[in-house]
């Protein structure tokens, strides 16, 4: 699956990421770390990618738009580390990875995985 790492998350945690087989990419690879939420979603869909992110504005702009895509996943954490990153990243794609891939948004943390499928109406 191609992911793309926002700005809040450790450009490292890509590494873990690729090792396990996505295609991982951190917002600053692409030289759009100070780039509006719009243009990463914008970016995320031309690539075909999942956006992860901690900020929750992107679920609202994915609501105000009624986009189908690109799916987004919002960690809920605080106090990780890239490893760890990763590690719940893995976890979510594992679980919830075919619902993203066909548009969805999901919000996480290590204990919880809330999903919805995309448009949100």
């Amino acid at each position: 699956m191609k992911v793309l790492l926002d700005q809040g998350l450790p450009r490292s945690a890509t590494l873990r990421l690729r090792a396990a087989g996505h295609e991982a990419l951190h917002v600053g690879d692409l030289e759009m770390a100070r780039a509006p939420d719009e243009e990463i979603l914008a970016k995320a869909r031309t690539l075909g990618a999942v956006v992860v992110t901690l900020d929750a504005d992107f679920h609202s702009l994915l609501a105000l738009s009624h986009a189908p895509t690109p799916a987004v996943v919002r960690l809920r954490v605080q106090g990780k580390g890239a490893s760890e990153l990763a590690d719940l990243i893995l976890a979510i794609l594992a679980s919830v990875g075919d619902d993203l891939a066909q548009g969805a948004v999901v919000t996480a943390n290590e204990a919880h995985v809330r999903m919805r499928r995309l448009p949100i109406a």
